[in-house]
């Protein structure tokens, strides 16, 4: 069975239901294409879950290799929350790791950094755009993130570091207690300040709006299939996939939006990417209405990232370097556990276990945004490390702009998958 509803070489199979393929799906609709939007499970269940809920528009950088002695040397012995690895693993994820280093020196930054920027400063526009059309507002939050400090000389060097983000233009307010007790007065004493970061936006169900954008997606005409992408195969003009129920469906073109699962299936069409997954936790914890914590905030140097959602008060881990498929450490998060609850009250656990997920990351920090080099009507969007929610329709918006023969309006060159030996 083909694809209907589009003239011929405008039929998709968009597989992975995350923030990006969802948008993906979306745009390419928007532009007369039948699309099929393929996953195993429902729109929004896997990485596109659990995050931090950020429409970063703060960063002028990607997360780069951490630099200063101090910390590598805590990385090293592994005992940083931030980041921490399975001793195991490390000799087969070192030769990645060595790639992010050198990608994150000086000279290398300076040519991501307006790369990274670009997609960056259209991420807000591009939500607004599907968040009206998707009647999912109240989703949307305008109040952005405190890194809150508990000394003068925390605060003094969030504030040099901030300085490098003014100079970008990206609003960075230093804060003293009397101001920062003023805006969130649920902080528990002992804050010396902060640094407001009011340029970014906040999503307090990052699935929900996945769910939301798929509804409007159905809504529009688009078929949602379950199936697993691994069955996907080149007829040699069209690309078919087999559905859960056994049905093979059929288009012109196969977009692979797998996130951390992209490559098993760039494996099969002999394409080799350096991807790698840094893994993260969150649980949410039931609020304490008598002092309601209402502003996502970032204790500094305690790896302890706290934001209020629509379930309750997130708590979030750092990165932790292991297995995709490993079985879940959540030892980062039983660590800051005491740490969030010595800055904020936080209730009981809602769930009975922390939630897991993968956020897939190439070493030079970028997505890939593109075609198959070697395999016609074959297109990768994938690799967008902590930054997917965030660039989901500014993806969709170019790639659909690049399959309709449209000049993109974004140039696509620094995300092609052409610069790795793929």
């Amino acid at each position: 069975m083909a694809t209907d509803g589009a003239p011929a070489g405008r039929r998709a199979l968009v597989l992975g239901a995350g923030i990006v393929g969802v948008s993906i799906a979306l745009h390419l609709q928007q532009r007369g294409w039948s699309v099929v939007l393929v996953d195993r499970k429902d729109p929004g269940r896997e990485t596109s879950y659990g995050n931090a809920g950020f429409i970063e528009c703060s960063s002028v950088l990607p997360h780069p290799f951490p630099r200063g002695f101090s910390t590598l040397m805590k990385l090293a012995m592994n005992r940083s929350d931030a980041v921490r690895y399975e001793p195991r693993f490390l000799p087969r994820i070192a030769p990645w790791l060595l790639a992010y280093w050198r990608a994150s020196q000086d000279s290398a930054l300076a040519r991501i950094g307006p790369s990274f920027r670009a997609l960056i400063d259209t991420a807000l526009a591009e939500h607004e755009a599907l968040i009206a059309e998707a009647g999912v507002t109240a989703l949307l939050r305008h109040d952005g993130w405190l890194e809150i400090c508990r000394s003068p000389q925390q605060l003094e060097a969030a504030d040099h570091e901030a300085k490098f983000a003014r100079r970008h233009g990206v609003t960075a307010e230093q804060l003293g207690a009397e101001a920062l007790y003023a805006l969130e007065p649920a902080l528990k004493p002992g804050f010396h300040g902060a640094i407001a970061w009011p340029d970014t936006r906040r999503i307090i169900d990052p699935g929900g709006l996945v769910e939301a954008y798929a509804r409007l997606f159905s809504a529009k005409g688009g078929q949602i299939l379950r199936a697993d992408a691994l069955t996907l195969a080149d007829k040699g003009g069209t690309w078919d996939i087999r559905s859960a129920g056994g049905e093979t469906i059929s288009a012109d073109h196969a977009v692979v939006a797998l996130g951390p699962w992209t490559g098993d299936l760039a494996a099969r069409f002999g394409y080799r990417f350096p991807l790698a997954v840094k893994r993260g936790y969150h649980r949410h914890f039931a609020y304490d209405d008598s002092a309601r914590l209402t502003q996502a905030v970032y204790v500094r140097d305690e790896a302890c990232l706290i934001v209020p959602m629509a379930r309750g008060i997130r708590l979030l881990s750092g990165a932790e370097l292991a297995p995709r498929d490993a079985p879940s450490t959540p030892v980062q998060l039983q660590r800051i556990e005491a740490r969030a609850r010595s800055a904020v009250p936080l209730g009981d656990p809602i769930e009975p276990e922390p939630w897991l997920g993968a956020r897939p990351c190439l070493p030079d920090m970028l997505p890939v945004i593109g075609a198959a080099p070697r395999h016609a009507g074959l297109w990768f969007a994938f690799g967008h490390s902590h930054y997917g929610l965030t660039l989901g329709p500014t993806t969709g918006r170019m790639l659909a702009e690049m399959m309709s023969g449209e000049t993109s309006f974004i140039s696509p060159q620094a995300y092609r998958a052409e610069r790795f030996a793929v």
